[in-house]
């Protein structure tokens, strides 16, 4: 039975070729950061209280404007329909039936305008800034005419980070395949009869752009190559003024340019490195929380991306002042391994550590948690 993100893991790593498998596992350089944002929740201790009432617990938490389920939400993934054809619509659904909400990827190969059903409140769309702000204001456009309260702008990605697994796999050379590469995807037969019933693809944002090229490879390229490296404060004031609804702005680490954000008209922040995908050797994420949290005292919400794998992971980022915590490999991996399916499953085995940790901590609820709720590393209770 597949439960828990390390078992979704293993069975996404047979189900898929190299390539792809590594385009979710792999970060930049060493893959230090990647590693060190999952290992950085271990050196957190939670602290169990006894003789305390918890018979009426909800996992219900408030983020982003709306009261949710659990203070969750899948979070921006790029090429997920590579992973599992469908896999952005079957994580809309799963994502609504659970009651949290999701961010798509600017990267996703479905369009703002073609959802299988329309966004629910808190849904939002991931944006990069492009050089060309006429093309970045018809893409916020679109987004809030399909229906989205909520737009996600990624501040961390000025250059792209060097992910060497991607460049020797050779990732980009998919529409042309050498020998390696072609023996790799066919010994993969699930998986490429799965995508052969929507090949080629095609990146939805890419609509009515001809000059990005007709395939998906090529759209995220062009995409990748339009983000504008000179994004900065004039540039978040210009989308706060033309973005009416709830604006995040996620890939923070430093708690001066999370007070920049809320000087600028930010609701939330996000923490995040990107997944260790941007530059290699950072602060892990929930190192990093703690201090946003004091710096925007309470101007912004502050949520959480990088490392969490399980219901108890959501729990010390909530405790440490994390209004939520976004799902990202976990997710894909989840879809990848068994589809909609899965990623339900998963999701409702997080809620379950989720409850089950908030009861034994004494409370019934995860906004009650706190600072007090965690005992400091290689210390005793008194």
């Amino acid at each position: 039975m597949l439960l828990t993100a390390e078992d979704f893991r293993r069975a996404a790593r047979r189900r898929l070729p190299r390539l792809f498998f590594d385009y979710i596992e792999g970060a930049a350089g060493d893959e230090v950061t990647a590693a060190a944002n999952a290992a950085a929740f271990g050196r957190i201790r939670l602290q169990p209280r006894a003789l305390r009432d918890v018979a009426g617990r909800s996992t219900a938490a408030q983020f982003l404007g709306h009261r949710f389920a659990a203070p969750l939400m899948l979070g921006p993934v790029g090429s997920l329909g590579m992973f599992r054809a469908g896999a952005e619509a079957a994580a809309i659904r799963v994502a609504h039936r659970a009651g949290i909400p999701i961010c798509l990827s600017a990267f996703a190969m479905t369009a703002p305008e073609d959802l299988p059903e329309p966004p629910q409140p808190g849904d939002g769309w991931q944006l990069y800034v492009l050089r060309d702000r006429g093309r970045t204001a018809a893409m916020v456009d679109r987004v809030a005419s399909a229906g989205f309260s909520t737009l996600a702008v990624t501040v961390d990605t000025a250059v792209s980070g060097l992910r060497e697994r991607d460049i020797r796999n050779g990732l980009r050379r998919l529409s042309r395949p050498g020998p390696a590469m072609l023996a790799d995807l066919l010994a993969h037969p699930r998986w490429l009869a799965d995508l052969a019933a929507v090949w080629p693809p095609r990146m939805g944002l890419a609509r009515g752009w001809p000059e990005a090229g007709p395939g998906y490879l090529e759209q995220a390229a062009f995409l990748a190559g339009q983000i504008d490296p000179s994004f900065g404060p004039a540039g978040l004031e210009w989308l706060r003024g033309r973005w009416k609804g709830r604006l995040v702005v996620k890939g923070v680490l430093h708690p001066a340019d999370a007070r920049l954000c809320a000087d600028l008209g930010a609701d939330a922040v996000v923490v995040s490195n990107h997944g260790g995908r941007q530059l290699d050797g950072v602060t892990p994420a929930v190192e990093a929380l703690p201090g946003i949290v004091a710096a925007v005292a309470g101007r912004v919400e502050v949520l959480l991306d990088g490392g969490v794998r399980r219901g108890t992971d959501v729990v010390k980022a909530r405790a440490l002042g994390a209004a939520a915590c976004l799902l990202g490999r976990t997710q894909a991996f989840a879809l990848a391994a068994a589809g909609e399916a899965g990623l339900a499953a998963l999701l409702q085995h997080m809620q379950a550590e989720i409850d089950a940790a908030v009861a034994l901590m004494g409370e019934t609820k995860p906004g009650a948690l706190g600072p007090e709720h965690l005992a400091p590393a290689g210390t005793e209770a008194g």
